[in-house]
């Protein structure tokens, strides 16, 4: 092991300090039994509730796409329907197949499975934002983090049914978590880091090349270490980059293998990754979205569109915590303090900044392709999470340093802002996700002003609520040949005929169907004219309607296009939405 000046020795290593630095903290376990009981609750949650949200609009698309790549296989590399599927074959397919691999042995819904996968994946994002803050700053800090992730609405109501999101920021996250304890054993990290390290960037890389990102953080990071342990030597500084960098070869092996395993299109060409990341700059899709009021094709956002969704869409604890363990972080650098521990925290801190930053730098220097809100910057919701359980449990630890009972004071103010958040997602329930903070007035501020449920996890009680109507009103109808109703849906066709029953039938032609199901998102439901049969709301802002169009003529029933302003993100000019 080196000494902190790189030479050969027995004195106190970096690695020493900060492992006696952890030993200290390990003593008090009742945060850490306290995060268990966090864990567990989630779980039962999960169990009690996946089948409430919606089959998203892309996981049709995604499902069939991981079909594609286990035929791909199967057929030893010859059908290669795959790279014509779209643009599917830009991303990785690593929880597709997977999904696709135990529908096949399991009796259950296959979107059953994907949503408690994905879930189940979130879950796993929480404890990589614990361990993660728990590692830096202790197990109250770690706690806090878990339960900032956990109660973020953008995170909990994703859980379910963004399958490619959720589970690609929970890998990342994961990522980090070992990067940064690989890091504090440089030169020699354990081999067990460098083993999950490896693992998980595999699977952020078999889910979006975005994880490219991960192997810039790791060379990044291991320069930093070893620029700061060099002692003006550049030639040492160059010795320990490249010795530490060998140690992480296996892992970047590893990662590889997991990628081309579950993305085709990556074992075509060595460089594709990379190539995908272009082209993921240059979308450019009919699909508008909309902010402050403001409607905009998805090529054409504004440079700071995420940072926007990003400050009003994360609860004020997570945002005020972040910014309390930055300031932190700044003034103790300010200090310039010889700690080894203390430096190193700093350093960590400044990763878990950078790895949130960096991606929305990129974003806004480049002004690349945004729809929906933080959908695509889902993976920069953790690390912030974490920022925030180091914030607030530095603040406590301040306030509490000073007066016993102005620390009872802050806990109770910290636990009050958790129970606000709680009861707003319950209230939610079960479209947290569209939970907004109150810088714009939580939702009823946010409703047709941003991005509202463009996943429209409305379908399955718009549709209980449509057959609850037909129950009610169609006294006349034979239980042996019930009458059939076209429905026209502003989302995708699997989603309302996952929930449907044989007498609701699915037509794209919205000039002649006989009901119309459309969240409040982008104004679709003002598109068409109709009896309101429900309209489906929390916290009392309508979030979704059912119609009855019957009696009203093709021409009758559609809306004037100025008080439907998106009307051309929805229905093409026959009236089907575009996929």
């Amino acid at each position: 092991m080196l000494n902190i000046d790189g030479s050969p020795g027995h004195g106190v290593s970096m690695s020493g300090a900060l492992r006696r630095h952890h030993f200290s903290v390990c003593a008090i376990d009742r945060f850490d039994l306290a995060f268990a009981l966090l864990i567990m609750a989630l779980l039962l949650l999960v169990g009690a509730t996946f089948r409430e949200y919606a089959v998203s609009n892309d996981e049709g698309l995604q499902h069939h796409y991981g079909e594609l790549i286990v035929a791909y296989y199967k057929s030893g590399f010859t059908d290669k329907s795959v790279f014509d599927f779209g643009n599917l074959y830009l991303y990785g397919g690593l929880f597709d197949v997977i999904a696709v691999l135990l529908a096949h042995v399991l009796p259950f819904d296959p979107y059953d499975i994907r949503h408690v996968m994905c879930a189940v994946a979130g879950i796993g994002g929480v404890a990589a934002t614990w361990a993660t803050a728990r590692m830096i700053a202790g197990p109250r800090a770690g706690l806090l983090a878990g339960l900032a992730l956990a109660l973020c609405g953008v995170w909990y109501g994703s859980m379910f049914n963004h399958t490619k999101d959720v589970p690609f920021a929970s890998a990342m996250m994961g990522a980090t978590f070992f990067l940064l304890r690989a890091a504090r054993d440089l030169p020699d990290p354990r081999r067990r880091d460098i083993l999950w390290f490896g693992i998980l960037l595999g699977a952020a890389l078999g889910l979006r090349a975005t994880g490219l990102l991960m192997v810039c953080y790791a060379v990044a990071l291991i320069g930093i270490r070893s620029w700061s342990i060099r002692q003006q030597d550049l030639r040492r500084f160059a010795r320990l980059s490249v010795r530490s960098l060998v140690h992480f070869i296996p892992a970047f092996a590893l990662a590889y293998v997991i990628m081309i395993a579950s993305w085709p299109w990556a074992s075509v060409a060595f460089l594709n990754p990379a190539r995908a990341i272009f082209a993921f700059a240059h979308f450019h899709y009919p699909i508008r979205t909309i902010i402050a009021g403001q409607v905009y094709s998805m090529s054409d956002v504004p440079r700071w569109y995420e940072p926007d969704y990003l400050a009003i869409k994360l609860p004020l604890f997570v945002l005020l915590g972040a910014g309390a363990a930055l300031l932190s972080a700044a003034r103790s650098a300010a200090m310039r303090s010889d700690n080894l521990a203390a430096n190193a925290r700093l350093q960590e801190i400044g990763t878990l900044f950078f790895v949130i930053v960096f991606p929305l730098a990129c974003q806004i220097i480049g002004r690349g392709p945004s729809d929906t809100g933080l959908r695509h910057f889902l993976f920069v919701v953790p690390p912030l999470a974490a920022l925030a359980g180091i914030g607030v449990d530095t603040f406590l630890s301040g306030v509490e340093a000073k007066a016993r009972t102005l620390g009872f004071v802050a806990l109770a103010g910290v636990t009050a802002a958790l129970v606000w958040d709680v009861t707003i997602l319950v209230r939610l329930h079960p479209y947290e996700y569209l939970f907004y903070n109150s810088l714009v007035g939580g939702l009823e501020g946010a409703s047709r002003r941003y991005v509202t449920d463009y996943w429209v996890n409305i379908m399955p009680a718009a549709v209980k609520d449509l057959e609850t109507y037909l129950d009610q009103t169609d006294t006349h109808a034979n239980p042996l040949r019930p009458a059939h109703y076209t429905v026209a849906v502003c989302g995708e066709r699997v989603s309302f005929e996952n929930e449907a029953d044989r007498r609701l039938q699915f037509t794209p032609d919205w000039s002649h169907a006989d009901f119309f199901i459309a969240p409040t998102h982008m104004n679709c439901d003002r598109v068409l004219r109709g009896r309101i049969v429900n309209v489906i709301e929390r916290v009392g802002v309508p979030i979704g309607v059912v119609k009855d169009l019957r009696g009203i003529s093709a021409q009758a029933r559609w809306a004037p296009v100025e008080t439907a302003h998106d009307r051309s993100n929805n229905p093409d000019a026959h009236g089907g939405p575009h996929g």
